[in-house]
């Protein structure tokens, strides 16, 4: 009967109600971006390929964008995507050509310009004429933001703005800037600080004897060279440095950039060049005169020790360069920059001032000789940047064209790839580990059989729709830590330290429902044995029948409910009286406790809630007991009035559960989990299989969002370049660390999408 209960007609039905949207093309805003683009050698080149990638690869065909190059009369660049569209900064005539030109087009709904005054500066009011007969909504993000602007600048500013619906800066401190110095309303301006890239974990070490820098305490410096970068103040304070830390050595990162070598050539690099022999550093300092591509880059951010930004510029609003820094985990050194005030506040970095190298060298000094103050730094910054990641730039940006787009767009956020490299680090040869540290598998936190056993349902899953072999060894790693954890009386420990030993925490917790999520995942390796090796059925069917002695004595409602699911996988003959007995449980708790305005098993939702209705309507394909269907569809009613709002899923917070008295839906913000989120989508599966009812596809696409970022916080959850899960939503921000529980109940979510 169970091989039934995931029909490929159903699993294909799931996939493509995910997918179908992709076909919708006749909703699909159109939104133009006036830019430099790659391969001009810009940061704001950069910026906008980066923001039109992650807008593709987060939300697919919902926007469909059409680059506009801006070039100068002397630059003709070939672009490796295809425009009709063009504007030549230094005629004036190219700016009513190209307005006239968008005007024409009735699929565009919105012009996305970005804005740095030295691109408009060729051509006299050659961007108030462009956006004067532009007849298209603009937004407009100024990549600069000067304070205290005199009479004139103020008013050009003014006069821009006045044209766009709305204004995107990355800064609260360049918000503050518009608001108050330029008078704009704060209405009109959206902060989206600038994206930066995730990065899987990796070791330091092996890096660095990748690119040759073995035994060396890293400094290092990037961007396009110029002398706004002052790298002059990290040269003379390097001696200093020197003196007590021999090994360091300094990379400056990057070519000289293009406008510069067309006006003086390579003079500031020769400038450099001569003080590293005058000051005799020639050992110390490492050139590397190169456009790094990105993959090199962010290998050279994630072996620095410590990064350096000197630059000059008191008003340089926000810095890429910066940006990529943090986020790649480098302790910062910096000076004071309106960027770097904002995100280093909160003791993320050192600020220095301008220009000072004894401040320099003492502040790189300290966190050379201090491995855990870097490390702490590493941390904080990682977690201060992570709502900057593009994939949540581009959440932020994809809310702001559906208001300004006519709101005629549906975001359809895109499935991704399912990546294990995440659990495969976690895995050793003895089981998965509870915890990560970001991600960074931290072993000092031993082993649960709770972990293990939901790892072995999801690579099972995965082996179910894939079949690869390295799903087999992980399979009986997970199968193993389960035995391992069983005692000569059938029952399970959960709690195993680094050391393969049981902790003192086994005998101070109630285990009912570790015990039961092991009989689940038994149960559901043998539902799989006729694709599975021999001897893993045969071993999970030992394990269950030496410990049904125990389940038969558990009363727990959740641990009650893994039972039935792990005993209607195994579709045993022998075991369907405790099935039915332990669902019978489940009935008279339900009975008693609900009430007209109350249809649940207990007086409070609590977590795991939908587990329990799944374990009914799991009895009943068992035993077609109708009263098992009629409880489960009456509880997940409910359960789902309180957990679905306005469409979008929103579990109960391991803050505050929801009591039977509180009828007011009152629940806190934050506190949510993942692995919630997914038992209300493996129900929701279950549910559509039984009830063919297409609403619980909908109800599953919209809940499995927000691991994509459909939550309060507009975040991601889940993060595609480790593929962890980071453990839950707080109120204001997310928990980036990336534990076993919330990784695999990911994995579980993701395959009800892919079979």
């Amino acid at each position: 009967m169970n091989k039934n209960i995931n029909s490929d007609v159903e699993d294909k039905a799931i996939r493509q109600s995910y997918n179908g949207q992709k076909h919708k093309t006749n909703n699909k805003t159109e939104i133009i971006f006036v830019s430099t683009f790659p391969p001009k050698v810009c940061g704001i080149a950069t910026y906008t390929q980066d923001l039109i990638r992650s807008l593709h690869s987060k939300f697919g065909e919902s926007f469909k964008a059409i680059i506009c190059p801006m070039e100068t009369e002397e630059e003709n660049y070939e672009y490796q995507e295809y425009t009709e569209y063009k504007l030549n900064i230094s005629d004036a005539v190219s700016y009513l050509e190209l307005a006239a030109k968008i005007n024409k087009n009735d699929a565009i709904d919105l012009v996305m310009l970005q804005h740095e005054f030295g691109f408009f500066n060729e051509t006299r009011n050659g961007l108030y004429l462009f956006l004067k007969n532009l007849k298209k909504d603009v937004i407009i993000t100024f990549h600069t933001v000067l304070p205290k602007p005199d009479k004139e600048l103020k008013e050009k500013v003014k006069e821009i703005a006045d044209f766009a619906r709305s204004l995107v800066v990355m800064t609260s401190i360049s918000a503050d800037i518009l608001s108050n110095d330029y008078e704009i309303s704060s209405d009109k301006i959206t902060v989206i600080p600038h994206g930066t890239h995730l990065l899987p974990f990796t070791d330091k070490i092996a890096l660095k004897e990748k690119y040759d820098l073995k035994d060396k305490k890293v400094l290092s410096t990037f961007g396009l060279l110029g002398s706004g970068k002052n790298i002059e103040t990290t040269l003379k304070a390097l001696p200093a440095i020197i003196a007590k830390n021999p090994d360091v050595i300094f990379l400056i990162l990057g070519k000289t950039h293009p406008a510069i070598v067309r006006l003086e050539g390579e003079k500031y690099r020769d400038f450099l060049e001569d003080l590293t022999c005058k000051l005799h550093l020639e050992n110390n300092i490492r050139f590397i005169n190169d456009y790094l591509p990105l993959p090199e880059l962010l290998e050279y951010l994630q072996l620095t020790d410590v990064y350096l930004f000197t630059s000059k510029d008191r008003n340089q609003a926000v810095s890429g360069t910066f940006s990529y820094a943090i986020s790649s985990g480098c302790a910062i050194v910096s000076t004071p920059i309106p960027h770097a005030l904002e995100v280093l506040k909160e003791d993320t970095g050192i600020i220095i001032d301008f220009e000072a190298p004894g401040q320099l060298s003492v502040a790189v000094n300290t966190l050379l000789e201090n491995e855990s103050k870097r490390e702490e730094l590493r941390q904080k910054s990682l977690e201060k940047m992570a709502p900057t990641a593009w994939e949540n730039s581009s959440i932020l940006h994809a809310l702001l064209f559906q208001e300004f787009g006519n709101n005629k767009t549906e975001l359809n956020y895109n499935l991704p790839e399912i990546n294990l490299d995440h659990i495969q680090n976690m895995t050793t040869d003895f089981g998965m580990i509870q915890f990560s540290k970001i991600s960074k598998p931290d072993i000092n936190s031993g082993y649960t059989l709770d972990d293990n056993a939901r790892a072995m349902i999801a690579i099972c899953r995965h082996f179910q729709i894939n079949e690869k072999k390295s799903d087999l060894q992980l399979i009986s790693i997970y199968l193993n830590f389960i035995k391992f954890c069983q005692q000569k009386d059938g029952s399970f420990l959960n709690y195993v330290d680094d050391h393969k030993q049981f902790t003192q925490q086994n005998y101070e917790t109630n285990l009912d429902d570790s015990n039961g999520r092991a009989i689940w995942a038994l149960g559901y390796l043998m539902s799989l044995k006729e694709i599975l090796p021999q001897e893993f059925s045969e071993t999970a069917e030992e394990i269950i029948q030496k410990n049904l002695i125990w389940a038969e004595k558990i009363h727990s409602t959740r641990a009650m409910a893994f039972i039935v699911k792990g005993l209607h996988y195994q579709n045993s003959g022998k075991n369907l009286p405790l099935l039915k007995e332990l669902a019978d449980r489940l009935v008279k708790m339900y009975q008693h406790e609900a009430k007209d305005d109350w249809h649940w098993f207990e007086s409070y939702l609590t977590y795991g809630n939908s587990l329990i209705p799944e374990a009914l309507l799991c009895a009943w394909i068992s035993t077609k007991d109708e009263i098992y269907k009629q409880i489960a569809e009456e509880s997940f009613q409910f359960l789902l009035s309180k957990i679905m709002i306005d469409g979008n899923i929103k579990v109960i917070s391991n803050k505050g559960w929801l009591q039977k008295e509180n009828t007011e839906n009152d629940l806190p913000i934050g506190g949510e989990q993942p692995i919630d989120v997914t038992y209300t989508i493996l129900a929701l599966e279950k549910f559509h299989t039984v009830f063919n009812d297409k609403r619980y596809l909908e109800m599953m696409k919209n809940s499995f969002n927000w691991f994509l970022g459909k939550n309060h916080l507009d975040q991601i959850v889940y993060n595609p370049a480790t593929g962890g899960c980071y453990d839950g939503i707080e109120e204001k921000n997310v928990n980036l660390n990336q534990g076993a529980e919330s990784t695999i109940s990911y994995l579980m979510a993701r395959l009800c999408f892919d079979k």
